[in-house]
């Protein structure tokens, strides 16, 4: 039997770190998803701004079992012009005047359709979709807020002994368990993370 899962995890955290070095350090996904416990490896591929993301988890018969997602990143400034500049054409901005007033950075992780062929049940290998945001807003006192959420749908089938229990009831009992592993990880992972600053505490 085929199903789908859905997992999600969100938090809020004040870096104690200058807003410029933390959004370098946040934009490279690389860095901050090789902190996950469950990510086995992450690569850009061969189109623009596009990754191959890798995780694994293990099953309850304790095998491998692995998630392949492709993920397209989009990064957006978040300014605060002044009234006379609102409604002007971002692209006659300086980069004067961008510096001056950005008071965020947007980054976006969204599913990107690989052309071939992912899943591969009887090698339990499955293809994910991943979407997500990070904002990151500058803050007083070289701080900066981050606020992080992210959403994956994972396709996978079903084993033989879990189909006497109604469809149902597998998969709020999936959604939930995948929610649970996902904030656990997504915890794990900032904490990682806060090592390389001076401080990191949820907001």
């Amino acid at each position: 039997m085929d199903m789908e899962g859905t997992g999600t995890s969100s938090g809020n955290w004040i870096f104690y770190g200058e807003f410029d070095r933390t959004v370098a350090y946040l934009s490279d996904q690389k860095k901050i998803l090789g902190f996950n416990p469950f990510c086995h490896s992450i690569e850009q591929t061969s189109t623009e701004n596009v990754f191959r993301w890798h995780f694994r988890v293990t099953d309850p018969q304790n095998n491998p079992f692995d998630v392949i997602f492709y993920v397209e990143q989009r990064d957006e400034l978040l300014l605060e012009l002044p009234k006379h500049l609102e409604f002007t054409d971002p692209r006659e901005l300086s980069q004067e005047i961008i510096q001056l007033y950005t008071v965020g950075k947007k980054i976006s992780w969204k599913h990107h359709q690989f052309p071939l062929q992912v899943d591969d049940p009887a090698n339990y290998l499955f293809e994910g979709k991943a979407y997500g945001d990070l904002f990151m807003h500058r803050m007083p006192e070289n701080q900066t807020k981050v606020h992080f959420k992210l959403r994956v749908d994972v396709h996978f089938t079903l084993y033989p002994a879990f189909r006497i229990i109604p469809e149902q009831i597998i998969s709020t009992m999936t959604n939930a368990c995948m929610c649970m592993i996902m904030q656990t990880a997504t915890n794990k992972t900032f904490h990682s993370i806060s090592k390389d600053f001076v401080k990191v505490e949820h907001a």
